[in-house]
């Protein structure tokens, strides 16, 4: 039986920001990260040799022995290389996908920097940091993202290829060769691992800071809005609750197809 409401004036819509395929292939990437960086930790417990410092004076060893007790990563070499090759695979299948993906769709288009994005994202960063009132106009993401996601794209595609080169260094030669040798390729492997990490600790800020309805969007892939003046924004400035969706199924599931 259904149910009529009247609503005076534009109505929520719900917009596709996200397609179907960048959400599984994000969310599946998430595990696939995170058991990758568990299991690399465990390797890299047997000869832990990088360090923050200036000649002899150390200032942060990576990682301190409690980090190792408290994850539990020491004395698990063999069980810690076991989970890193094997989930390496997966993580450079869901990476070819992607990239075809943006290839196919010419996605990448919403994702890659263009000229003005340097100084747009001085805009975006002042804006986040409340140091300026106004935000740059936006596509799907805003500058700072683009070149962001970018970066992140790029590091991950230099620890794939330096981990094939500490992984096969003999049978590879000469790729160890790209990145000084095999202890350069090791070092570079490193880096970027712990660049992907800030990354993903940033990440999450900025997805708590934006608030529940876009974390929803990434989960759903759409994004309700809410045009001002309308009577359902008015109604959830009044009451602070959620606006009536009025959205035709078919047309939805047209558009992400």
């Amino acid at each position: 039986m259904s149910h009529e409401q009247t609503v005076i004036g534009p109505q929520p819509v719900a917009r596709l920001v996200h397609p179907r395929a960048i959400r599984w292939l994000h969310w599946i990437n998430f595990p696939l990260l995170a058991v990758m960086m568990w299991s690399g930790l465990r390797i890299y417990w047997a000869e832990d040799v990088y360090a923050l410092g200036i000649g002899d004076w150390q200032w942060f060893a990576f990682f301190p022995e409690v980090v190792y007790e408290k994850l539990d990563l020491n004395r698990h070499l063999a069980r810690g290389m076991a989970f890193h090759f094997a989930f390496g695979w997966l993580f450079v299948i869901n990476g070819v996908i992607y990239a075809t993906y943006l290839a196919v769709t010419r996605e990448w288009r919403h994702i890659l920097p263009d000229r003005n994005c340097m100084g747009e994202a001085k805009r975006v960063v002042m804006h986040d940091l409340r140091l300026a009132d106004d935000c740059p106009p936006q596509g799907r993401y805003n500058a700072a993202q683009r070149i962001s996601y970018t970066t992140v794209l790029v590091m991950a595609a230099i620890i794939v290829v330096t981990g094939f080169a500490i992984y096969k260094p003999s049978q590879l030669y000469p790729l160890p060769l790209l990145f000084g040798g095999y202890q350069g390729a090791r070092f570079i492997h490193f880096s970027m691992t712990i660049g992907l990490m800030l990354f993903f600790v940033v990440h999450v800020l900025q997805v708590a800071r934006a608030g529940w309805s876009n974390f929803k969007a990434m989960v759903t892939g759409y994004e309700i809005e809410i045009p001002a003046g309308s009577a359902a924004s008015d109604q959830l400035a009044g009451a602070g609750g959620s606006p009536p969706l009025v959205e035709s199924g078919t047309e939805a599931e047209g558009a992400e197809r």
